[in-house]
């Protein structure tokens, strides 16, 4: 099995495939419409004789027969029509083809023939790949009725700010500063804790909002655009996510004032402001909480779950000072989401206007045992936000396989790991062997080939919406995770964040990835940030980031067209983002490395916009073009190994000169590297062939 439209390495050539992007689907649609949707088979690949389009109405299968568009650039077209009857449209693409005709090479890219029986194959088509056999419902294609996000969140570029550790402000207290009972007071350049230690939720460095404000400059160059704040509450511990009330900014942080003055600044700048707020849990030292805790005949005490005698409590992880929600609660509904000063909706109105929450352990809340209320606080919460503020952006925690929790109705997107951090952690993987692997009782990642990335990239992505899919925050790491930097190769920082920023997805900064700031887990990356310390600065990538920021924003393929997979085989990934004006391509090789992108991958137009440079690039990347395209160029950075060398050609690039000059026809490309290097070309878009008369 491989990707949809991927070439298998070695294999024949590209495969058929459709994805959500507008070249193959409406995007949205309403209850009830009909669509029409695309799908088209490389014609090198086999001439499929007949497809069918199955889709799910009402729990039950239906086969709609498409008709053929037509052939633009080695890609044969077909579309069919089918009504949505259901919220969440499902469905997928069966292919009949002649025996032979795609049976060389199949799926897996071994040798079928026609040992399948008679004279005809079928393949069907869905999110996760081409198969020869019968698939589960669970990957199907999705397509959604629900109110689309806000623009600004799927073309955002999202900067994630824990705020004791970013900086402090002119106005903040100095050295001799008084601190809450529960602090430990540090100095900005003390070293964290490492590990987690009994005081690592307590040291205090005292950064503030308004240390915020005054770094806005720095926030824009990156290119950044939407600020996400990890919790500002009152709280007994330097992450705030154990709340003391929700009713104001914490006096550390500067007070409400200090947030509407960084909102009303950011905003003069086009920046958003989205906030943290935890729906699972508050603090043990929560007003509510306390009411709770002593009178067992309180309202508030329906708040929360207590046993019998009110001796013990449900906790998050059991961690007492976290004690858990229970969302069965009218009170607690009225007072969290509905009243007009709930923590939900006041802070999104005046003179706050916080532009959206990201909702802490969002899998986790409204669940205990057999009770399992999630998706009716996720409803209930969506539906307060978008009747304050309909363009504010929704998104949950979920750090597990989301997809079953993110249907769109709801959270515009997941903040999870699954489908794109931890498999890129894994193919990237460095010699660090203390690094926490995302809680796994694994000593760091466990180190794999570009197949096993694509294979559970695809496994756990293809359940989302394509909708879904472009809202979910890409991370290279976050608060809560060790840094990329200690847990990659070295240069994997810079490799991923082209991966980050080229994926589906909303890429996520992590205050710190600029500087390349380092450390094996969450709580020792929570290091301040060394804005007059050059020397706690790694690595300098502040350019990076600003270059990858501006080729998103510039490229509409990379925040609304399809992704089609080239290559994925050991050192290296290759795929093309696409629309119908412009397409990119992206290659990331972790090692020394050459891929022949196969004949018919890309469109001769595009092959031969790969002799210009890369519009980004970490490294010198060699590219030979078939001769009637284009002669030998050389694209990309001067490394080290390149001038040692004075060829800027890798091995494999000499080995297979010979046999791509003869081949041509094939009008195919190798693409080489002498080290890690990653690069994307920006290439003319992809046909669609003309409407016939």
């Amino acid at each position: 099995m491989h990707g949809t439209g991927m070439t298998p390495p070695g294999g024949t050539g590209p495969l058929p495939h459709h994805d959500g992007s507008a070249l193959h689907a409406p995007g949205h649609a309403d209850l009830g419409a009909e669509i029409r949707l695309r799908l088209r088979v490389p014609a090198g690949w086999g001439q499929a004789s007949k497809v069918w389009l199955r889709s799910i109405h009402d729990g039950e299968p239906r086969y709609d027969p498409a008709s053929s568009l037509g052939e633009a650039d080695g890609w044969v077209w077909w579309e069919a029509a089918t009504a949505v009857t259901n919220p969440v449209a499902r469905y997928r693409f069966l292919l009949e083809v002649p025996a032979g005709a795609a049976g060389d090479c199949g799926a897996d890219g071994a040798g079928t023939g026609a040992e399948a029986g008679g004279s005809l194959r079928y393949w069907s088509l869905n999110a996760q790949g081409l198969f020869s056999r019968d698939v589960s419902d669970y990957a199907d294609f999705r397509l959604t009725t629900f109110r689309p996000a806000p623009e600004w969140l799927r073309r955002g570029t999202m900067y994630q700010i824990f705020p004791d550790r970013f900086a402090r402000s002119a106005s903040a207290p100095g050295p001799a500063r008084q601190v809450p009972d529960w602090a430990v007071p540090c100095s900005w350049d003390d070293t964290p804790v490492e590990g987690a230690g009994p005081q690592t939720p307590y040291q205090y460095y005292g950064g503030d909002l308004r240390g915020i404000t005054e770094r806005l400059d720095h926030i824009q160059a990156l290119g950044a655009d939407v600020i996400y704040l990890t919790p500002f509450f009152p709280a007994r511990s330097n992450h705030r996510y154990d709340a003391a009330t929700f009713s104001c900014v914490d006096p550390l942080l500067g007070g409400d004032e200090a947030l509407v003055e960084l909102v009303e600044a950011a905003h003069a700048r086009g920046l958003r402001v989205i906030g943290d707020l935890t729906a699972n849990h508050s603090g043990a030292a929560h007003e509510w909480f306390r009411r709770a805790l002593a009178d067992p005949a309180s309202e508030e005490a329906g708040y929360y779950y207590f046993n019998a005698e009110h001796t013990e409590y449900e906790a998050w992880y059991g961690v007492p000072s976290l004690p858990k929600l229970n969302w069965a609660s009218r009170g607690l509904r009225e007072k969290f989401v509905l009243d007009d000063d709930s923590p939900v909706a006041r802070w999104l109105r005046p003179p706050f206007n916080l532009d959206g929450w990201r909702i802490d352990v969002g899998n986790m809340t409204g669940r205990l045992g057999g009770t399992d209320l999630n998706q009716d606080v996720a409803r209930l919460i969506a539906d307060r936000v978008r009747s304050i503020n309909p363009d504010a952006a929704l998104l949950a925690e979920a750090t597990n396989d989301a997809a079953p929790d993110f249907s769109g109705e709801h959270w515009h997107g997941a903040m999870t790991y699954s489908n794109f951090t931890r498999p890129l952690w894994s193919w990237l993987a460095g010699d660090a062997r203390h690094v926490n692997f995302f809680g796994t009782p694994l000593p760091g990642p466990n180190r794999t080939g570009a197949e096993d990335f694509l294979a559970t990239h695809l496994d756990l992505a293809s359940a989302f919406s394509w909708d879904v899919r472009q809202q979910n925050m890409n991370a290279l790491n976050s608060h809560d995770t060790a840094r990329a930097a200690t847990a990659m190769i070295d240069g994997g920082q810079r490799l991923g964040a082209l991966l980050m920023f080229t994926l589906p997805g909303v890429p996520v900064l992590f205050a710190g990835d600029e500087f390349g700031l380092t450390g094996d887990n969450g709580e020792f990356s929570r290091t301040p940030m060394p804005w007059n310390d050059p020397g706690r600065i790694p690595a300098d990538l502040r350019a990076d980031y600003a270059a990858l920021s501006a080729l998103r924003r510039e490229q509409p393929a990379l925040t609304g067209g399809g992704v089609r997979w080239l290559y994925a085989h050991g050192d290296v990934l290759a795929f093309v983002r696409e629309t119908a004006q412009s397409a990119v391509l992206v290659v990331v090789a972790r090692a020394g490395a050459g891929v022949r992108l196969a004949p018919g991958a890309l469109a001769d137009t595009q092959l031969a916009a790969l002799g210009r440079p890369p519009a980004y690039a970490t490294a010198r990347v060699s590219v030979t073009l078939s001769p009637d395209t284009a002669t030998d160029r050389e694209t990309g950075t001067d490394t080290e190994a390149d001038r040692e060398t004075g060829t800027g050609r890798a091995p494999e690039l000499e080995a297979s000169t010979a046999q791509i000059r003869a081949d041509g026809a094939a009008r195919s490309a190798l693409i080489c590297t002498l080290g890690p290097a990653a690069a994307a070309w920006v290439l003319p878009g992809t046909r669609v062939p003309a409407p016939q008369s």
